[in-house]
């Protein structure tokens, strides 16, 4: 959404933060350079994901060996700005990812959830991954 990353842009330069740099991905691709995360945090976005198969399997380059992803959402329909546990579980399984951990945050609607990727070369090719029935 190019109106959230300009609002993110202004809120990064007017906290004086030098180790961020904003990318605008593609609803299939992040475009991150490769190996470059130890961590990918989706905050209340993972349901806006056009593409989750295609996302989640171009982020893999850019992960360094042993990073994980952590997906924040709530428990809603994706057409309620939320994603049902068990269709995230698919979605990154179906990719090839690992679960960690799974909870719920407190006081709210939203949960937590650690997943391991996979290796570049462990990945599932793109045209055997099996989509997900919406939930």
């Amino acid at each position: 959404m190019p109106d959230y990353l300009q609002a993110l842009s202004r809120r990064v330069r007017d906290l004086g933060l030098q180790n961020i740099e904003i990318v605008r991905g593609e609803p299939h691709d992040p475009r991150l350079p490769a190996h470059a995360l130890d961590l990918a945090i989706l905050v209340h976005m993972y349901h806006e994901i056009a593409q989750p198969y295609a996302l989640l399997y171009n982020l893999v380059p850019a992960l360094k060996a042993g990073a994980r992803v952590g997906i924040v959402d709530a428990f809603a329909p994706t057409a309620a700005h939320g994603t049902p546990p068990s269709l995230l579980r698919c979605e990154l399984q179906a990719v090839g990812y690992r679960e960690l951990g799974f909870d719920r945050l407190t006081g709210s609607d939203a949960y937590l959830a650690g997943f391991a990727p996979p290796s570049i070369d462990s990945r599932p090719r793109p045209e055997t991954i099996v989509a997900c029935k919406a939930q």
